[in-house]
């Protein structure tokens, strides 16, 4: 294929993602316990964050404890997840948290007394448009690159609340986060509901972490066979789901469930 046809496919993913109406997500979903030190929203339409913390608190804290992530009412408004793609997404946002949290603190098993709890909630979703996505991930093959192209009615979206208290029940840092798929860039069509719910998981995890911890990242965890904390949410590096994309050109995660939670339910088409 042409740079000129490329330069004009992607000339028109552009102007129809810029066309192409996106729901906003809620400002406050009244899952945090305060928001009166949250920044405004930014400008962008297709991503938001809104953070505050307490640098001199989060200092005295060592020892985190995340609790599983919810999903509020009213953040699927096309209801179109079933209850075990629902808990995929949420396991994923647990998973994620726990990859991000534990390079910068001690995650507390069951018996641990913590210093602080870290909670979440998804507050906002759109679906991923499966049968476009196919066409997305076909055209990929014509137009080689690093940029996926997307027509404007497979964007998915992901929005998410997360705040860390301490024992007494203060706030110490909060973020709220959201982000929707783009028609170009590098956000990869999926054959899943909640296809790009779940690669957003991560960026999301990413900030919340950030915005929670006193100071800059530290360099990865490295843990010892068996003693990495987030070990039941399986690997911290999904190879599998890349290699995937090299070769099919659509985001086929790695499932962080357990035999126990898959075994009873099937997904249903809508």
């Amino acid at each position: 294929m042409s740079s000129h046809l490329r330069l004009s496919l992607i000339g028109c993913a552009l102007i129809s993602g810029l066309s192409a109406c996106a729901t906003a997500p809620t400002p406050d979903a009244g899952y945090l316990s305060r928001y009166d030190n949250l920044g405004a929203r930014g400008e962008g339409l297709r991503a938001s964050v809104r953070e505050w913390a307490d640098t001199e608190t989060l200092k005295t804290v060592s020892t985190v404890r995340i609790e599983p992530a919810v999903l509020l009412p009213g953040a699927d408004p096309s209801g179109v997840l079933t209850q075990a793609e629902q808990r995929g997404l949420l396991r994923e946002v647990d998973a994620q948290l726990c990859f991000e949290m534990s390079e910068r603190f001690t995650i507390a098993g069951p018996d641990v007394i913590a210093d602080a709890a870290v909670r979440s909630a998804v507050t906002w979703f759109l679906p991923t448009g499966r049968a476009a996505s196919v066409a997305s991930a076909a055209a990929a093959f014509f137009i080689p690159g690093p940029i996926d192209l997307r027509a404007p009615w497979t964007l998915g979206a992901l929005g998410v609340e997360a705040e860390m208290t301490m024992p007494d029940g203060r706030q110490v840092a909060a973020i709220a986060w959201a982000r929707q798929a783009n028609a170009v860039g590098t956000d990869a069509p999926s054959l899943m509901r909640a296809g790009d719910a779940l690669q957003f998981a991560e960026p999301f995890a990413d900030d919340a972490a950030r915005v929670m911890s006193p100071g800059p990242a530290p360099d990865k965890a490295r843990f010892e066979p068996g003693q990495d904390p987030c070990r039941a949410y399986g690997p911290r590096v999904r190879a599998g789901s890349f290699v995937t994309k090299v070769i099919t050109n659509l985001y086929v995660p790695l499932s962080t469930e357990t035999p126990e939670t898959t075994s009873g339910e099937a997904a249903e088409e809508p």
